[in-house]
């Protein structure tokens, strides 16, 4: 006993210290009254920290060997009180025995002992330490937590609990390192591969994945200790909410990993619900970088099943649908042009399936990626639109001209997108895809004038397909006006062409016409009434072509029309009832009858909207007429099943038709100018028709005027033998400019005859004409009888000679040009 006690008095004081605090029957537990000496021992000398921790880790590892686990819980809880009550610099030592001995736990194969290591290490976790540590590292700790992340245990209940401590444990060292950029970051993408994954698999568990639009509520105390998913998904949002610019794409990025490899993107559901998190816990400023590494997948991932990729796009839809209400950041157009070409190689996939099709089984294969890759384009529609829709104004029309400029139309190359490999019928379906993309785009889109909404760059591209041999195609034309036009939320009150019997009950908001819409009319005003004219005549045009372009006629008269203009929508009414009378289209009598119904629902909206009683009168009266005597005459009739057509239109008397005469008669008397209703409205001709691979009216247009009598062959020219010298070059170089000058003004001269107003033609050729009467007479002393009108013939009298209608164009003098 002696030596015993001698050996006792020998040992250092801490060991002895350390040693009184085991008590004899470890079920005692902690002796507090020693704990408390060594405690006090502990703060007063700070030094011997470190040989306390030593050696505590070395009887806690012996016993851990030993299986002596009530020793061990005692050893860590004199740890962790250790830890708690000492702050001096020399803890520094005495963490990393403490962590060595909480090694040793998670190293353990029993579950409890794992249990207690975790409990430990969180406890360390919320230490704020008041210098940092620059060699300490966490990379076993992740692993190891990770790997308890993953339990497979066989027991249900122990799997759970080793779970929720590694989540725990991860969370953890989350906290410990994330904020402190100078110590060892677990945002290194070795770390983040195994973090990441781990939460998500635990995540995978929730039975009922959250698909509420809003950020996912938070779990509640009690759920976040018990629940392994709702836990996870707590420490994943809070990793995400502590990322920063720098490692964003580090935290995102294992997240793809874990979709693909699992194959969580078909069904989708966990995927979205992971990205909402991402999106609803990053800062908002960082909300373009998950953008772009979603955009970034999806090239990577191009060429898996189309429901992957509709999957992938999907998510992209949710996450531009959080993030279109913070910030988008510089990715806008990046987003559209990654989605556009997907869309063109969704298409491409699409004909290249059709084309290869095969008969027999093989067409339910061919059917089945037919319809997967209508969803990958309805997605990649469904995320244009609604990213389009929430840009600002300014972003908005810059979109629209950037898909306006992928729409391929036949015989152009101005289109940016490569359709090289789609054929005509791929071709075509693009150009569906990007102007449904459009319309969705141009949804709610309301601009202050008519200008900013439809610019030149703009309209004259988005007018080309219009007069495509495609119903479909031109449809969809046709609703994107209708979304620009519609600056007042009319066109819901026009839907469905019929006659009204009072306009004054829909309630139209209208307001006074500004200027810069009235010059819009004046320069694309016959642009728009010649597509509206040419598009009522196509054979394929079915119901709602007719209701849109009645629709395109009503939004014009509420948004554009001043009184010129209200004139020329009626020249433009009367000249489509005309057509369909005199069919030199040969239109079947179905199109012929529903372009009179057309007329006669306008010429009713319009009659009402100008209020002037006599031209009400004239209408409704010719309406009447056609509900007694020709019912297809009017859109409840000839748009209804099973109509009665007639025959032929020709034996019709005229109380059916509408009657310019009676207009302008009733114009007139309102103080309208109604000289213009006399001449009929023929459409401008244009290249569109060649482009578009449409019948042209007329192929081409020229005009040559004899201005020079017959004179020599000039002596200039060159002959084949003749040497060539400088000065032949030269010649020949000054005749080749003086060519293109004279193309040049033919060229002008056509396009001034196309787009100028009708107003200013007449105006210059009766100025003309009147010029020509006195030069006429001065030269050849003759009397002219009337003077010329602008129709260009002459009555000219000499002597007794008497010469009628001359036409002007072939009337020759050596010294009089004509134009």
């Amino acid at each position: 006993t002696g030596v015993c006690c001698c050996c006792s008095a020998l040992r250092p004081r801490y060991k002895r210290l350390v040693d009184n605090i085991f008590p004899e029957d470890p079920k005692d537990g902690l002796v507090k009254a020693d704990m408390e000496k060594l405690t006090f021992y502990a703060v007063s000398a700070p030094e011997k920290l470190d040989r306390i921790g030593s050696y505590l880790a070395e009887r806690l590892s012996r016993d851990v060997v030993r299986h002596r686990s009530g020793y061990v819980l005692i050893a860590m809880e004199a740890l962790d009180q250790l830890l708690m009550a000492c702050h001096s610099q020399s803890i520094k030592p005495f963490v990393e025995s403490f962590l060595h001995m909480v090694a040793k736990l998670l190293e353990s194969g029993e579950p409890k002992l794992q249990v207690l290591g975790t409990n430990s290490f969180v406890k360390f976790a919320n230490i704020e330490e008041d210098t940092p540590s620059y060699h300490r590292r966490y990379d076993f700790f992740v692993s190891r937590f990770s790997a308890m992340c993953h339990s497979c245990h066989s027991d249900p209940e122990i799997q759970t609990e080793i779970r929720i401590a590694g989540i725990r444990g991860i969370q953890g060292v989350v906290r410990k390192t994330v904020n402190d950029e100078l110590r060892a970051t677990i945002w290194e993408p070795q770390h983040m591969d195994k973090i990441v994954p781990s939460l998500l698999f635990n995540m995978q568990k929730i039975e009922e994945v959250d698909s509420r639009l809003g950020p996912p509520s938070s779990p509640s105390a009690a759920d976040k200790e018990e629940n392994p998913a709702v836990l996870a998904e707590n420490c994943f949002r809070e990793l995400l909410g502590r990322a920063t610019f720098g490692n964003m794409n580090n935290a995102v990025r294992p997240v793809f990993a874990h979709l693909d490899h699992h194959k969580l993107w078909d069904p989708n559901e966990f995927a979205v619900h992971c990205f909402k998190i991402i999106m609803y816990s990053i800062q908002a400023q960082y909300s373009h970088h998950v953008i772009q590494e979603i955009l970034g997948h999806l090239d990577a991932r191009k060429k898996d099943s189309p429901r992957v990729r509709a999957g992938i796009i999907q998510v992209l839809l949710e996450a531009v649908a959080i993030a279109a209400k913070g910030s988008i950041g510089p990715t806008v157009l990046e987003v559209f042009n990654t989605l556009l070409k997907h869309l063109r190689l969704s298409v491409e996939f699409e004909a290249n399936d059709l084309q290869g099709g095969s008969v027999g089984s093989a067409n339910v294969s061919t059917s089945s990626k037919d319809n997967d890759e209508k969803i990958v384009q309805n997605a990649i529609i469904q995320t244009i639109g609604f990213f389009g829709s929430n840009l600002p104004d300014y972003q908005r029309s810059e979109i629209m001209m950037f898909i306006m400029g992928k729409v391929p139309v036949f015989g152009t190359s101005t289109h940016t997108l490569d359709i090289s490999q789609l054929g005509d019928l791929g071709t075509r379906r693009i150009q569906i895809m990007l102007l449904r993309s459009l319309l969705m785009v141009t949804s709610g889109y309301k601009a202050k004038t008519i200008v900013t909404a439809l610019p030149g760059s703009f309209l004259d591209p988005l007018l080309s397909p219009s007069l495509m041999e495609d119903s479909e195609l031109r449809q969809l034309v046709l609703e994107v006006m209708h979304n620009l036009m519609d600056r007042h939320d009319n066109r819901a009150k026009l839907r469905g062409i019929r006659i009204i019997p009072d306009v004054a009950d829909l309630k139209i908001k209208r307001e006074k016409i500004c200027r810069q819409d009235t010059s819009f009319m004046k320069k694309n005003g016959q642009q728009l009434y010649r597509h509206i004219y040419l598009g009522c005549k196509e054979e394929d045009n079915v119901q709602k072509n007719y209701e849109l372009l009645y629709t395109s006629l009503a939004l014009i008269t509420i948004e554009l029309a001043n009184e010129e203009v209200v004139i020329d929508l009626i020249r433009l009414a009367i000249a489509l009832q005309d057509s369909a009378i005199i069919n030199e289209d040969n239109l079947p009598m179905f199109h012929r009858c529903g372009i009179m119904a057309l007329v006669a629902a306008y010429l009713n909206f319009v009659s009402q909207m100008i209020a002037v009683p006599a031209f009400c009168q004239h209408v409704s009266k010719v309406i009447e007429i056609r509900t007694m005597e020709a019912p297809y005459f009017l859109p409840e009739h000839i748009f209804r099943d099973k109509c009665m057509l007639p025959k032929s239109l020709e034996k019709h008397e005229k109380n059916l038709y509408f009657l310019t005469n009676k207009i302008a008669e009733s114009l007139g008397g309102s103080g309208y100018s109604v000289e213009r209703l006399s001449v009929p409205y023929v459409p401008q001709v244009t290249d569109e028709d060649r482009l578009s691979r449409r019948k042209s009216i007329v192929d081409t247009v020229s005009i040559q005027v004899d201005i020079l009598s017959n004179s020599a062959p000039s002596d200039d020219v060159v002959s084949n033998t003749e040497e060539i010298t400088f000065e032949a070059l030269k010649k020949a170089i000054d005749a080749s400019g003086m060519e293109e000058q004279e193309k040049e003004k033919r060229r002008l001269v056509i396009e001034k005859f196309q787009k100028a107003p009708f107003e200013e033609i007449a105006a210059q050729c009766e100025s003309k004409a009147n010029l020509l009467h006195d030069r006429l007479a001065q030269i050849l002393e003759l009397t002219i009888h009337p003077p010329p009108s602008p129709s260009g013939t002459l009555t000219i009298t000499s002597g007794h000679a008497q010469y009628q209608s001359i036409p002007v164009y072939e009337m020759k003098f050596p010294d009089l040009c004509v134009y």
